[in-house]
Parts: C-alpha cells; structure tokens; sequence
C-alpha cells in the first residue's frame, strides 16, 4: 500500500493546475445513463472514483473511451471521455460495485426514467456518517416510482414512466437534487423541486442536461423547475474547475507561505472559503489565469467557521481549515452541521502536537507554534489531505499511511505540490 512522505518547513512558489471537479464528474458520468447518444465530457479528472464509477457504469451497458494525449497536453491536464448508453443491458447495480462508492446509487434515478425500473444495492455504511438516501427515495416515489426495499436492494419501477410532481426537500440535498434533476428530465409533465441545492455541482448536472435537451430553470436558486421530455440526445460538456481542490491548496498556501497561483480556479465557487482564508492571514487575488494566494511573514489568524450548504463553508474543506488553524496565533471554533463523525482527523492532528478539543459538533482549536513530523494514517479524503497541510508545516519528517483515499479525489496531488517546492514523494508498498 502506497504511502506518502512530507519533509515539512518549505514555502509554496509558483503555479498549480485546477482539475475538474470530483463532486461534478460523477453525476454527469451517471447522466450518460439518460441517453442513447454519446456524452463527451471534457476535463475529467484521473481519479479512482472515476474511473470506480466507469466500471460500474460499464456493468449496465455504458461503453467508456478516453481520447488520447495530444501534442503540448500537461500530465495534470484533465482528460476527455466518450460514454455512450447506446443499449442498456442491466438494470441491476449489484452491491459489490455500489458498496465501493456511495454516488454509484445514483444510477437509480436515469435507469428509472428511461427503462422504468431499476434494482439497485442500498450503500451501506460510510466513515464520516450514515448519509442516508431515503430523500433519494422520496424524491424518486414523488415522481411516480413504486420503491420497495428488498434484501438490501431499492427495486424501484415506474411502468407507465415516471411523472412531474412538487418535491419538497424537508433539508437540503445534495444528492437528492441531482437524482430529481436527473429522473425529473424525462418524466411526463413539470416537475418544481424546493428546497433545491444550489451547489455550483448541480448547477454544472442541470447546464449538462440543458445541452442534452432538458427544459430546466433555476438551477443554483432554491426552486428548480424542470419540464420533461421525451428524449435526451448526446452533449458535449467542460467539467467545472473543482473547488474543493482550489480551497485546499489555497489552504496549504496560508499554512505554508509563499506565492501560488491557482490555475483555472474560479472565486465566486468557493467565496465562503476564500473569506475564510483570507482572515487568517493570507492575501487571496483573483487574475485572468485563475486566484492567487500568497502569504510572507504575517502570521496565521484564528478564525471562528461553520460548515453550511453552499453558498456557506464547505464541509469537504473543514478538515484542511482545521489544520491551518492548529498554527493560528489564538483560539478558533470550527462547527460542523452537515456530518456526524466529522472529526476522525482530530486524533491524527494531535500526533502532530496540535491542540483540539472537541465540544459535540465544535472543535476548538488552540493554535501552538510548531508542529512536529509524524506517522499518521488517513481516515477519508478529505481527511488525509488535512495530514498533508500539517505535514507541509511541520517540523521534520512526516509519513502519511493509507492514500488511496487521497487518490479518490486529488489528482497528482504529490507533483502539484513538489512543482512549488514541496518536499513531497511517494512511496510504493515496498519502498
């Protein structure tokens, strides 16, 4: 199993890529599932959630092609991908493929409303919290689907094709918002979804769909509307700049100091954060090749952050936030209001002497003047690159354990960082 080992105590200089965004690609790979044309997705990140996700996708009929490098294309370069659901062959997603990734559930939704039934394996548990997907379900039977859950399967089917309907979310929902926009799409009638995420994710699915031939307005607002049709066709889309990924190593520029520009990365996708940052300490500028970030010689700011839905802070970059924090000049409190059992890296932190004390869903965090090198072992994704800011600002040398979940959904994140100067490799399973 690969490890990663950090020589801490180097500023970042100079320039990193932006991928497209994780949180998107999946969804929009799913949508492909809509259509007996070809979906071309372009900037798709090389992570292993996609290419979990195109296994899966394959399982029911999806044929995958990625174009090939062309002449002056970067290693980091996004790549373009062909799907074509040109025959659906199975309508079952076995557990064995759903239980690797919880957006796989998804398929639920596009099988659905375009052969009318779909038997798909319930996720099962997650590190970070139950995040259940009865809203899914809701959103699904309020369309007209008969749902029955039988031995750890959703069996759903809509015979007669799924119909539009009002869908009020009781809370905000990611994934219940791109299953409605997806199933909602070639329903009969219109359908208004309340309560709507505004993620800039859905706001990518909903544009992709438009292409497609979908009849949506509001997407990014709390009500979404979505006239059905009876067919979807094949698009050509430009997966977003991710912004998780932006905020992270905006987040170990402010840990480390130095000058980095984000290439590619789009401000008002993550502003909350960007706020965030730049009250601790950082100086955060946006350019016409993306944000750059910079921080020399002022010190890191404690600054108090509460994770809501967008356009509020993130919860996928209330790990990295923490570790900045563990060098701040002063206290800070970081709420966490989306998942339960989103402090594992607490304890991880702490090898590094950091100070965090946690208060049912706050951790307060007493920043210390140094940190110190450690062995530490990632618990999820977002998790673990929390260990690499740390690392970036500790003292001697650190070994960060179990990075596939790194590899979930960062992309060449060791050559980003080593390009400015980190001192950062990987390590195979015997190295």
């Amino acid at each position: 199993m690969d490890r990663i080992r950090i020589v801490g105590g180097h500023r970042l200089m100079g320039a990193i890529p932006i991928s497209g965004a994780k949180n998107a690609a999946l969804p929009l790979m799913i949508a492909a599932l809509l259509t007996d044309g070809t979906l071309t997705l372009e900037n798709l990140p090389r992570l292993a959630d996609v290419s979990q996700l195109a296994r899966i996708l394959a399982n029911h009929g999806v044929d995958y092609t990625i174009e090939g490098k062309r002449i002056g294309d970067s290693e980091v370069q996004g790549q373009t991908v062909h799907l074509s659901a040109r025959q659906i062959v199975d309508t079952t997603a076995p557990y064995d493929l759903v239980s690797r990734m919880r957006a796989s559930f998804w398929v639920l939704a596009p099988l659905v409303a375009r052969m009318g039934e779909a038997k798909v394996s319930l996720p099962g548990g997650c590190a970070i919290g139950t995040r259940p997907v009865d809203l899914l379900l809701m959103a699904m039977e309020r369309l007209g689907a008969e749902i029955e859950i039988e031995n750890g399967y959703a069996v759903a089917k809509a015979r007669n094709g799924l119909r539009g309907a009002d869908i009020d979310f009781p809370k905000v929902t990611v994934g219940g918002t791109h299953t409605a926009l997806m199933a909602a799409s070639l329903a009969h009638g219109t359908t208004v979804i309340h309560n709507a995420a505004r993620e800039p994710e859905i706001v990518d699915l909903a544009d992709c769909l438009v292409k497609m031939g979908a009849k949506i307005k509001g997407a990014g607002s709390k009500t979404i509307e979505i006239s059905g049709v009876s067919r979807l066709t094949g698009a050509r889309h430009a997966v977003l700049p991710d912004r998780i990924e932006a905020g992270t190593y905006a987040m170990a520029v402010a840990m480390t100091g130095g000058d980095v520009l984000l290439q590619g990365a789009r401000a008002e996708l993550l502003q909350s954060a960007l706020d965030a940052v730049v009250r601790s300490g950082a100086t955060v500028a946006e350019t016409n090749e993306g944000i750059r970030v910079y921080r020399n010689g002022a010190g890191i700011q404690p600054v108090d952050v509460s994770t809501d839905p967008f356009p509020g802070f993130p919860t996928d970059l209330q790990a990295q936030f923490m570790a900045l924090m563990t060098r701040a000049e002063g206290t800070s409190r970081i709420t966490e209001t989306i998942f339960e059992n989103r402090f594992m890296h607490v304890a991880e932190l702490a090898r590094f002497g950091a100070h965090i004390r946690l208060d049912g869903d706050t951790a307060i965090v007493e920043g210390v003047a140094r940190l110190k090198g450690a062995p530490v072992m990632a618990t999820d994704l977002r998790a673990s690159v929390s260990l690499v800011i740390a690392a970036l600002a500790a003292e001697g040398e650190t070994m960060v354990n179990r990075v596939y979940h790194l590899d979930r959904g960062f992309e060449a994140l060791e050559k980003k960082l080593g390009a400015c100067g980190a001192e950062i490799e990987r390590l195979s399973s015997g190295g």
